[in-house]
């Protein structure tokens, strides 16, 4: 295939779902610079979790489903969800535009799909020649799950800043990490433990992660919705 087709291929995918989840940002949007910096280090990002998920591989010296599992919820989950994470931290959590519930899943999920790019050239363009339908598994699958497991973690996020009142603000920045680690390296662990009839457990697990994404992103965009509602009425 032509690489600027394969180009495409890739991206599209990436950029509908940016779409998508800014037409729920309506009523406070996000600079776009803001959004461009977090995106560049989603992308960015990419090279300190290759070389970690290299390393971390090395040291999995166990066999049969136990290293599958390290494979999956400690190599590629744990790994992959820090670092997305640590960038929304660093970049956005402390920063004035992060205002809101809503901006937590907005900049978790546009530094996840900057991950989710790299990641994805780099599939279409080794794996294309060998399956013409990789793009299509991956535009379906691979990248909405980057997107779904970036609502999960900036939901957790957005209560951790702007949840103060029930007491559970530790409880929800630890869950900012530990949910999207887990559902990742489950939606692995079943990938690559080669399970008989392993549809049957992986439909499930990605139509709960479809699921409780639009849950928590119906959640927090009505509470966007009130909460500015409320103030365009004091006004």
């Amino acid at each position: 295939m032509n690489n600027l087709y394969l180009i495409f291929l890739a991206v599209a995918p990436v950029a509908v779902l940016i779409v998508f989840i800014l037409l729920h940002d309506r009523y406070d949007r996000e600079p776009f610079s803001m959004l461009l910096k977090v995106f560049f280090f989603g992308m960015l990002i990419s090279i300190p979790i290759l070389g970690v998920e290299m390393l971390l591989s090395r040291f999995n010296f166990f066999k049969g489903i136990i290293g599958v599992a390290i494979q999956a919820f400690v190599v590629v989950g744990f790994t992959e969800e820090f670092f997305k994470r640590f960038v929304v931290i660093k970049s956005a959590l402390y920063h004035k535009e992060f205002n809101e519930k809503l901006d937590g899943i907005v900049y978790c999920v546009i530094a996840s799909l900057g991950f989710a790019l790299v990641e994805n050239v780099m599939y279409v363009f080794q794996f294309s020649e060998i399956s013409a339908s990789v793009w299509l598994t991956r535009a379906i699958v691979s990248v909405p799950a980057h997107m779904l497991l970036g609502i999960i973690m900036g939901y957790y996020l957005g209560m951790s800043k702007f949840g103060d009142k029930d007491g559970k603000t530790r409880n929800y920045y630890l869950m900012s990490l530990v949910a999207p680690a887990v559902l990742h390296g489950l939606f692995d662990f079943v990938l690559m433990a080669g399970l008989p009839n392993y549809l049957y457990y992986f439909v499930p697990i990605l139509v709960f992660m479809w699921v409780i994404g639009m849950v928590m992103l119906r959640k927090h965009y009505k509470s966007s919705k009130l909460e500015h509602s409320y103030l365009h009425f004091k006004k």
